[in-house]
Formats: C-alpha cells, sequence, structure tokens
C-alpha cells in the first residue's frame, strides 16, 4: 500500500490521477450524468447553487455528491498524511471575485477546464476551441506572474477553520439525502429551501452512492498527486515542465478510450450534450476562465482539494464560484443549447478587463525593515 502511495507522490501521480478521472468519468455518464459531463466543477457547483435556490433555472437544480466527495476525499488524505494545514490571508476578497469571473467565463462555454478535456474526448469539437482558450487565459496569467504578480501570502489559522468547508460538505450531504420542503405556494410548486431538477441536465443524475464514492476516490488521488489542469498548462509552457501536462493527456486518452467502449464517442460540432457552437465565445469565456484560474493559482479542482486541506483562500474561491454560478443564471450569463445567453459575452468582456487591472496592480509587497 505504502508503494501506491509514494506512486501517487511521484511523476506517475498526475498520470494514475488523470487515467482514473478519465475512466470514472464516461463511467459516471453512462450511469446517468449529462453527456461528457461525467465530472464538471463548475456546472456541478451550478448545479448544487441552483439546488440552495441561489438561482431558479429549474433544469439545473441538484446538490451533486462527486464535489462533496471530492473534497471530503481531499480532506481526508490530508489528515492521513498530516497535511491538512489550515491557513488563510492571502487576499481572500480578491480570490472571491475572481472565482466568480471564472465560473461566468466557464459557464459561458459550458464546462470547466476538466469537462473542456471530457467533451473534447467524447468528441465535442467544439471544446477545440475552448482548450486554445483556456491556453492564450493561462498565457496572458504567465505574462503577469513574470511580471511579479502576487496574492501575497497566507497564514496559519486555528485549526477550527479548516474544518468549516468538510462540515459544510457534511452539511450538503444531508440536506441530499433528506431534501426538506416547507411546503408549496398557491401554484403547487415546492418552496425548498433545497430544490431539484426534473427535467434537464440537472435531472440527469448517477445513484448517489457510486457517485458520492468516485467524487472521494478522485479527491484523494488529486489530494496526493497535486492534480490540476491548469498547473499543466502554466508549468508546462512558464517552467518547461510537463509533469502535471501528463496528467492532463492521460485524463484525454483515458476518457476517449472509455467513451468508444461504452459506445459514447459522438464526434462533431452539433448536437453535443450540454453545448453550443459559438465558436467565439466558447473560446472567449474559456480566455476569461484561464486567466482567472491561472491568477487564483489553481483549476477549480485543485482549489476544491486545496480547500479540503484546510486552504480558506481555496474555499473563498469557491465561494465565489458557488455566488457567482447563481449569478449567472439571475443574470442571463450562462449559455444554453441555444447559443450564448444575453449578458454572457458582456460578462466575459467585463470580467477580463477586471483581471487584466488585477494583473497589473496586485504584486508582492514585502515591508522592510
Amino acid at each position: 500500500m505504502s508503494t501506491v502511495f509514494n506512486l501517487l507522490t511521484s511523476r506517475w501521480g498526475p498520470i494514475i490521477t488523470g487515467t482514473v478521472v478519465g475512466i470514472l468519468a464516461p463511467v459516471l455518464v453512462a450511469l446517468g450524468n449529462p453527456g461528457n459531463m461525467g465530472i464538471c466543477m463548475v456546472c456541478f457547483t451550478r448545479d448544487i447553487a441552483g439546488a440552495l435556490g441561489l438561482h431558479n433555472a429549474s433544469a439545473v437544480q441538484y446538490i451533486r455528491p462527486e464535489i462533496i466527495g471530492a473534497l471530503l476525499g481531499a480532506f481526508v488524505a490530508a489528515l492521513i498524511f498530516r497535511e491538512f494545514k489550515p491557513r488563510t490571508g492571502s487576499a481572500p476578497f480578491v480570490r472571491f471575485f475572481l472565482g466568480m469571473f471564472a465560473t461566468f467565463g466557464a459557464l459561458v462555454f459550458l464546462g470547466c477546464p476538466w469537462r473542456t478535456y471530457l467533451r473534447l474526448a467524447g468528441g465535442d469539437w467544439n471544446a477545440i476551441l475552448g482548450i486554445i482558450g483556456l491556453i492564450v487565459g493561462v498565457i496572458i496569467g504567465i505574462f503577469f506572474l513574470k511580471r511579479g504578480f502576487s496574492l501575497g501570502r497566507n497564514h496559519p489559522a486555528p485549526k477550527a477553520m479548516g474544518w468549516v468547508m468538510p462540515v459544510f460538505m457534511i452539511v450538503l450531504l444531508v440536506l441530499l439525502l433528506v431534501a426538506p420542503q416547507f411546503g408549496r405556494d398557491a401554484s403547487g410548486n415546492l418552496t425548498g429551501p433545497i430544490f431539484f431538477s426534473v427535467t434537464g441536465p440537472g435531472s440527469m443524475v448517477a445513484p448517489i452512492a457510486v457517485s458520492l464514492v468516485v467524487g472521494l476516490v478522485i479527491g484523494f488521488l488529486a489530494q496526493r498527486s497535486r492534480f490540476c489542469t491548469i498547473g499543466a498548462i502554466r508549468d508546462s509552457i512558464m517552467l518547461r515542465d510537463n509533469h502535471l501536462l501528463s496528467g492532463v493527456i492521460a485524463l484525454i486518452i483515458a476518457a476517449f478510450a472509455t467513451n468508444l467502449v461504452l459506445g459514447q464517442f459522438n464526434p462533431g460540432f452539433e448536437g453535443q450534450p450540454v453545448a453550443h457552437t459559438d465558436g467565439l465565445w466558447n473560446f472567449g469565456g474559456m480566455v476569461l476562465a484561464g486567466l482567472a484560474f491561472t491568477l487564483a493559482g489553481a483549476c477549480p479542482g485543485r482549489q476544491l482539494f486545496l480547500a479540503g486541506e484546510g486552504d480558506g483562500d481555496a474555499a473563498i474561491f469557491w465561494m465565489g464560484m458557488l455566488v457567482g454560478a447563481g449569478f449567472s443564471h439571475v443574470y442571463s450569463i450562462a449559455s444554453s443549447l441555444a447559443g450564448t445567453a444575453a449578458f454572457g459575452p458582456a460578462s466575459v468582456i467585463v470580467g477580463l478587463v477586471v483581471c487584466l487591472i488585477i494583473g497589473f496592480t496586485m504584486k508582492d509587497v514585502r515591508l522592510k525593515v
């Protein structure tokens, strides 16, 4: 067993994690999750936002066990290997807004970096422009990193702070299982406090137990291997280090092979599940997402795993994603099968401007004694 754990912290770690994700994500699709969306950190956070009543788009409301399991899996791994180290204080308010804008961009495209690769592995050629946009966004972020961009250092925090996110996820799991309702309104509609889709992507779900276990496994592996889809691009370009990129390549290959075996590979641009064909904003949305994730230091999955380790700044970033996901549907930002929403393109432009301002103005300021 120790040999396996040592592998996870070696150069094989990201490859093992990427392969497992690439296999399990299509399996979750076969078991009921939306097409090419076995695991999507942004879309699933959007579903949770809807389930909690942060938006009223009835087609995307469900407490996704995969998100719960991913954080708790990372939490367990951090406890076992003594990496549970609560810390905070690295520009949390800025990180909150970076989480919001990263979500705006991802939901204009309709997928996080994880789903971008899973869409490609499922034959959705619209993902190609999304991947190019993601790379461009990371390159812009690298420009700022080379200029000294920094959100500052974090600091040790009380142990209790590190337990906030794991406890929050356990509460979400209880709400998923109990599904409390206060009754119905005059029209006969359920009044919450928890909402569940009866049609649309939010109603397409794998069994709770399977989804939870998959999340736990992925969270555990990713915490140990430091798997990160944004860090993969950043390190490959900036440091000429392909350690993390090998994990992304393994994910794509494994997902492609699994989709072929399961009969889920459907090549083309048209008729792809939970996707649109507006190439400009598929590209633009992921430029924004790639830039925001790079400035924040990690992809949405890695942010979730860091939160499981007790990183309060990563937890704030995820909360920004949750709120941003709610705003995306309340203010007509998130795209749909029909294309971009009324304010989707504008949100991308505004988000890019805000991220550029953050990139130019945030520096590592150290007091001299």
